[in-house]
């Protein structure tokens, strides 16, 4: 898939959880919200809520950057087409995430 282009806005959870109920409806907080603005290319907008990336890697024991990565990661997977909201969907996500973490 060829890059066009994609914005990465940092924010804090209060931003990223107004972001989530006006544009999805969704009314909790969240890492990462991605939106693809074109087909077949990767070109989309990446919101990412360094107050859960910095829970996350408490939670997960793992330094700050790493999961930072892996987020960033993860809004370019879902911009490449891969969802998450079935469980082998969300396996598959994973293993796609470590194998571009290994890689930097």
């Amino acid at each position: 898939m060829q890059l066009q282009e994609i914005s990465i806005v940092f924010c804090s959870d209060d931003y990223l959880l107004q972001v989530n109920q006006e544009y999805l409806q969704h009314d909790y907080y969240t890492d990462v919200i991605t939106f693809q603005l074109s087909d077949g290319v990767l070109h989309g907008d990446i919101f990412i809520s360094l107050d859960r990336v910095a829970d996350n890697a408490t939670e997960l024991e793992v330094p700050f950057d790493y999961e930072l990565l892996r987020v960033i990661i993860h809004g370019v997977l879902h911009l490449a087409g891969y969802r998450d909201k079935t469980a082998d969907q969300e396996v598959e996500m994973r293993m796609k995430e470590n194998y571009y973490l290994e890689l930097l």
